[in-house]
């Protein structure tokens, strides 16, 4: 069996998906080299392709730590159902995303219409919805008493994807009660930061987002590397790293919305 194979076969309905969004990356592209309109100063097909990167990543990180979710717990109705929720969710977003880049106008924050204005806080529930897939993950992992992992992995996995839910939700709820991603600074992200976009004269509450949705990644990559290294206190480090990342996204969201910048 080969790697997708295995990755279908432990998340048939994420990793179809994932794929998918990856696929869908190829027309994104072409639309970014062909189309020459710019939304906030930068083009517009720009905030899709950077949500089908993320999604893809995301879908497939789900896909690949969902080997070692207890089995018990993922033949059960409720989570297929929560899955299909998720997939709904995640396609509603990048169709929401992806037309108002086709109209040329902004899809986070548009008020500008009575149908974007409805739009904007059910994409919020979405948003949530499919966030939820890293916590329901994190219990199934904690509730596998023989997945295979070393304790120091599995605490990492554990911690990285039960913190992605509430940092997220402090942090995006903040960015979506806001009129904007910006404090202080210029409001365009013409001269933001390579790749990211984050502003560079002004607080930008996405650096805070960002590490936020990337729990889920960092800690048990933390994790990955401490279990290979002798005199640390294993799940202690695990710990202790997972609060000094809670810490990092405290600091960085707390600068933003002090008006400072990342960088």
């Amino acid at each position: 069996m080969n790697g997708l194979d295995q990755l279908h076969a432990h998340s048939p309905r994420y990793t179809p998906l994932g794929l998918f969004l990856a696929l869908a990356m190829f027309p994104a592209l072409a639309a970014l080299a062909l189309d020459e309109r710019l939304f906030q100063g930068v083009p517009v097909w720009t905030k899709p392709l950077k949500f089908l990167f993320a999604l893809v990543v995301y879908l497939l990180t789900l896909a690949w730590m969902a080997r070692f979710a207890e089995p018990s717990m993922t033949r059960r109705a409720w989570w297929r159902w929560h899955e299909r929720a998720v997939v709904v969710a995640v396609l509603a977003e990048m169709i929401w995303i992806g037309g108002a880049a086709v109209w040329g106008v902004g899809s986070h924050y548009n008020q500008s219409t009575l149908v974007m204005a409805v739009l904007y806080p059910i994409m919020g529930v979405a948003a949530i919805l499919l966030t939820t897939a890293s916590s329901t993950l994190a219990y199934a992992i904690h509730r596998h008493e023989h997945s295979g992992l070393s304790p120091v992995l599995k605490s990492g996995l554990v911690w990285g994807l039960g913190l992605t839910l509430p940092l997220t939700l402090v942090t995006a709820g903040t960015l979506s009660a806001m009129p904007g991603h910006w404090v202080g600074g210029t409001p365009n992200d013409a001269g933001g930061l390579a790749m990211m976009g984050w502003s560079r004269d002004g607080g930008d509450l996405r650096v805070a987002h960002f590490f936020a949705t990337h729990a889920l990644h960092v800690i048990p990559l933390f994790a990955l590397v401490a279990g290979h290294l002798p005199g640390l206190p294993g799940r202690w480090a695990v710990r202790g790293f997972a609060g000094l990342y809670v810490t990092l996204v405290i600091l960085t969201f707390a600068q933003a919305l002090a008006g400072q910048p990342f960088f």
